[in-house]
């Protein structure tokens, strides 16, 4: 339960930013000058007004006690959010150094903190009646070209509202089945063509070819497969070795679509993992389970037409880690923020699948709170034995969360891994996290001393997202 009155770290408070830039921003607004009339209650409401750069001047409130995260808003027309003033507003009050002192928030504060509030009871109150009420207002077709446009593929959150007519519903899913069928088959018969003819005539065909066919997965009402196709196209010819994951990604490919194919002689888990898979939606059909959820990681995806949000959690009750995914439209922050090191008091319901990771948010029974426990932790080995069990139910995964117990970061040639404390066994990291500035990060955290480490396993390797120190310490976000 969140304690009031307890102040971030200037990490957890950098963990918000939707970006690099509002980062480096904030830092600049991170002292008392640029602000005035700033103040802050034990309730979790932090005000000011920021001098801006033109001779206006913005007002801007955070609200840090809402259940589902920190909200703010402010005068200045930035399409960022959080935006580099309610970030370095932020920044001051974890300072913690008397900048921002606590008192009565101002008419405008109060208003803005209140109407929030309310209007978040309110709708919490008329969500189920609105989406029961909410219609099928786009044809099959569309809310699948939809979902292939927005990579939001098998994502529940996405899929367009139906109606609550049972039958009407077995008949539409009837239908789509069979178009998903036809493009499955087709799908088979265009990647035997590709094949036959060779990986030399792949460089040659170009990209047309592979958008020609994720469209045909489009029209069959198969995003998922439309999705993988795209990423074949740009697989090939990038990089020397890309004949062999060229290979490896039309395995893959054919291996889900023989799962679609022959769904109905699979275990239930499984079949449930191909459906997503290949783009039908899901509910979050899992029994609502409460915990103390401990925030591990948050980071974003970004493409051109989607910004995807993935949070990882770990319940310190049950032991379970699981996954929320959001989702907001290009150059655009997902609502969702939930701080690493942060605590929710919540449930969450799983999706069907294998390993079930992916979950909705239920209710908030208390806004997030700063606390010091950390997850459990396994050695390298653990590690990819894990991984190796998860491909089992889902082939098609890239990777586990997983918590490394007790690894110091050492160099190896031009890369780098995570090795054992005892020296026995090590993981490489992937190469992607050895460009990024959190590698730095982890290696200053550990100066050459086991630290615990959160991330993600697969088969290319290790991402660390989170780490914590050696003794006692707060979490260190690497993304």
């Amino acid at each position: 339960m969140t304690q009031q009155g307890v102040r971030w770290t200037a990490d957890q408070v950098l963990a918000l930013a939707p970006d690099a830039a509002s980062r480096e921003a904030a830092g600049r607004l991170a002292t008392a000058g640029p602000w005035s009339e700033v103040g802050s209650t034990d309730g979790g409401t932090v005000w000011g007004v920021c001098r801006g750069g033109g001779g206006g001047s913005y007002r801007t409130v955070v609200d840090v006690a809402d259940a589902s995260g920190p909200t703010c808003t402010c005068g200045c027309p930035s399409l960022r959010y959080p935006c580099k003033h309610a970030l370095g507003l932020l920044l001051l009050w974890a300072g913690g150094d008397g900048a921002v002192p606590e008192g009565e928030p101002p008419a405008w504060a109060e208003r803005w903190v209140t109407g929030r509030r309310e209007d978040a009871e309110a709708a919490a109150g008329t969500e189920t009646s609105e989406t029961e009420a909410a219609g099928a207002e786009a044809a099959e077709t569309g809310a699948a070209r939809a979902e292939a446009a927005l990579g939001t593929a098998g994502d529940p959150s996405s899929s367009v509202p139906r109606t609550r007519d049972p039958v009407a519903a077995r008949r539409r899913a009837e239908r789509r089945a069979e178009r998903i069928t036809a493009g499955a088959t087709e799908l088979e018969q265009r990647l035997a063509d590709l094949l036959r003819g060779g990986l030399a005539e792949v460089e040659q065909t170009g990209y047309a070819w592979w958008e020609e066919t994720a469209a045909r997965m489009v029209d069959a009402q198969a995003p998922g497969l439309a999705s993988r196709v795209r990423e074949l196209g740009s697989t090939a010819s990038s990089g020397s070795d890309w004949p062999v994951r060229l290979l490896e990604e039309c395995a893959l490919l054919h291996l889900l679509d023989q799962g679609w194919l022959r769904r109905d002689r699979l275990p239930e888990d499984v079949a449930a993992t191909v459906r997503t898979r290949v783009g039908l939606p899901a509910t979050a059909d899992g029994p609502a389970v409460r915990d103390q959820w401990l925030v591990l990681a948050q980071y974003d995806s970004v493409d051109a037409r989607l910004t995807t949000r993935r949070v990882w959690l770990y319940g310190t009750e049950t032991g379970r880690t699981a996954l929320l995914l959001s989702y907001g439209a290009a150059g655009r922050a997902p609502e969702l923020t939930l701080p690493v090191g942060l605590s929710l008091d919540a449930e969450l319901s799983t999706y069907p699948g294998g390993g079930r990771r992916r979950a909705a948010l239920g209710k908030r029974f208390a806004p997030p709170a700063p606390v010091e426990i950390r997850p459990k932790g396994v050695t390298p080995s653990q590690a990819l034995a894990r991984y190796g069990s998860a491909l089992r139910d889902d082939p098609w995964l890239e990777s586990v969360p997983v918590t490394l117990e007790q690894v110091v970061p050492v160099p190896d040639g031009d890369s780098w891994q995570l090795a054992d404390a005892s020296g026995e066994t090590a993981l490489p990291l992937t190469p992607v996290f050895g460009n990024r500035a959190g590698l730095w990060r982890l290696v200053a955290l550990s100066g050459g001393v086991p630290v615990q480490v959160f991330g993600e396993c697969g088969h290319r390797g290790f991402t660390p997202l989170t780490a914590w120190p050696a003794g006692p310490g707060q979490a260190v976000s690497l993304t």
